[in-house]
């Protein structure tokens, strides 16, 4: 009896694995940019991300103080680094951000301002494997990550000089020239 379930468990490993890899190896677990992702796949990315989050981030919260210079600081890093993504307060994807698989959140709709600190610190720091977010943490400084991180936690209730500067980066989104509009119109 213990023998036969014991087969039996068994089989159904192997069936299992022979199942997984016809599925991966003959082409039909979707691997594009522009497909939808499986349900299982994003569980285990969503519930794997944030388990390695919540065991490596910094629980201290952000050293930077937040002054108006640190804030416009982090809008002018935020500019350069991240709105080619994430947008400008215009809330538009660019050409880029639309053609990425995960999708960027364009942050000034879909904010972080809830977020730990140690979170959005730790994203900017490490990035998040197989999504177009990069680990920023050879190219910027330790400041210069927790600058952007103050600008991202007070972005939706900025003081009136950041709130300008914000305002001003200019949009990523894709503009269509006036030109090729009147093109496709003829």
């Amino acid at each position: 009896m213990l023998k036969g379930f014991i087969l039996g468990v068994l089989a159904v490993l192997a069936a299992l694995a022979g199942a997984f890899y016809v599925v991966m190896f003959y082409g039909y677990f979707p691997a594009n940019a522009d497909a939808r992702p499986p349900w299982l796949e994003k569980y285990v990315a969503t519930r794997a991300l944030d388990a390695v989050i919540a065991k490596q981030m910094s629980s201290k919260p952000n050293p930077v103080a937040e002054t108006d210079a640190n804030l416009v600081q982090g809008i002018k890093l935020y500019a350069v680094h991240c709105a080619v993504c994430h947008g400008a307060a215009d809330a538009k994807p660019s050409s880029i951000a639309l053609g990425l698989y995960q999708k960027a959140p364009q942050l000034a709709k879909y904010g972080v301002e809830d977020d730990e600190d140690g979170v959005t610190y730790w994203k900017i720091y490490h990035g998040i494997r197989m999504t177009g977010m990069p680990a920023f943490r050879q190219s910027l400084s330790e400041d210069e990550m927790w600058k952007i991180a103050l600008f991202l936690k007070k972005m939706d209730a900025l003081p009136p000089g950041p709130e300008k500067v914000w305002k001003a980066v200019p949009s990523a989104a894709r503009t269509v020239p006036t030109d090729v509009k009147k093109r496709g119109a003829e």
